[in-house]
């Protein structure tokens, strides 16, 4: 049986997914960039699914259903439907009810925070048993698309003057030179934010994901107008489609097993150095100014980094000179003194 009727023990049937993409987000608009190739399409489709049974696993199937009220992924279509309207979290419980089965109100309100996860890619809602990783939104007055609008939409509280979105300021960069960690999230309210002490920065890498919401906005805008187009533009920035070196770097890592990761993500574009001003980014503007300032504070601590690091020209140069007269130096003084004790001991024997 291939239904959305199916118990959710069983995983969505590949045939189904279109159905439930449309049900998510509407049909698929000849507009769409990334997703226009079946392949690429197929792509997307094994990445969400994979994502989708993730948090089906981690909430709906979890100790055999009994911390949610969903039983079926008709369910889930159904609760998805009232999230996109203009209603309070309440008024979506109360519509609930009408159609999931009697549970409690603890139990429909982890069902609600399944079905926004797997709406918006956005951690909705604190699983004790869930592994430990970014932040997780309490979403808990108004409707679900005024509450993504109001945390999405915070003014930038922090200055960038003088701070410069260099054409080197990259991923690969962030990784090579200053040390930062890249770690990829299926949570988008994590991107971009630092982790670990500073030491690593989470990058939602779900390209498809965000391109195909670009549609999607004219029949649901549960984000704000202008914030899926900025957050492809900071992944042009951190990825650029044209630097071959990152392509490369980021494809050896998507390569890796058990690694899954959008392929599309070095595909958004390039950012010229009009685009590239902190003042044309308004959602992740902060989080962009606090990246650059650990970057630019980061300092060489080994001879790779000292290597990539061509920030400041002016150390580089006299950096790498000396080095290699040190070494010439040493190598010389070396040869010297072998030939002194070779001489010293002809001598002796003779």
């Amino acid at each position: 049986m291939t239904s959305l009727d199916l118990n959710l023990k069983h995983h969505i049937h590949y045939s189904l997914r279109p159905a439930v993409v449309e049900y998510l987000w509407g049909p698929q608009s000849s507009r769409v960039n990334i997703l226009g190739q079946a392949k690429n399409l197929e792509g997307f489709f094994a990445l969400y699914f994979g994502y989708y049974n993730k948090q089906c696993d981690l909430i709906g199937r979890h100790a055999k259903g009994k911390y949610s009220s969903v039983e079926s992924h008709r369910d889930i279509m159904g609760i998805a439907q009232l999230l996109q309207q203009p209603l309070t979290r309440e008024e979506v419980r109360k519509h609930m009810s009408s159609f999931l089965k009697v549970a409690d109100k603890e139990q429909h309100e982890t069902s609600i925070n399944l079905v926004a996860r797997l709406l918006l890619m956005i951690k909705f809602g604190d699983v004790p048993h869930e592994c430990r990783g970014g932040r997780y939104l309490e979403w808990s007055y108004g409707s679900l698309p005024e509450f993504v609008h109001n945390y999405f939409s915070c003014p930038p509280a922090r200055s960038h003057d003088r701070i410069k979105l260099e054409k080197s300021f990259s991923a690969l960069n962030l990784q090579r030179i200053a040390g930062i960690e890249i770690w990829w999230t299926d949570n988008l309210a994590d991107h971009l934010r630092m982790m670990d002490d500073d030491k690593a920065i989470a990058v939602f890498h779900h390209a498809s994901f965000l391109d195909y919401q670009i549609d999607n906005h004219a029949n649901s805008p549960i984000f704000p107008d202008g914030f899926i187009e900025e957050t492809l533009r900071t992944i042009a920035l951190l990825l650029p489609k044209y630097d071959q070196a990152t392509r490369n770097w980021y494809r050896k890592v998507a390569s890796n097993p058990g690694c899954h990761l959008d392929m599309q993500l070095v595909e958004i574009g390039n950012l010229n150095a009009e685009s590239r001003q902190l003042e044309n980014f308004k959602y992740w503007h902060d989080r962009l100014v606090i990246l650059k300032q650990v970057y630019d504070d980061a300092r060489p601590t080994t001879l790779s980094q000292w290597w990539y690091d061509r920030r400041n020209g002016a150390q580089w140069y006299p950096f790498w000179i000396a080095l290699w007269v040190l070494v010439l130096t040493t190598f010389f003084g070396l040869v010297q003194c072998i030939e002194g004790a070779l001489q010293a001991y002809k001598a002796f024997r003779s």
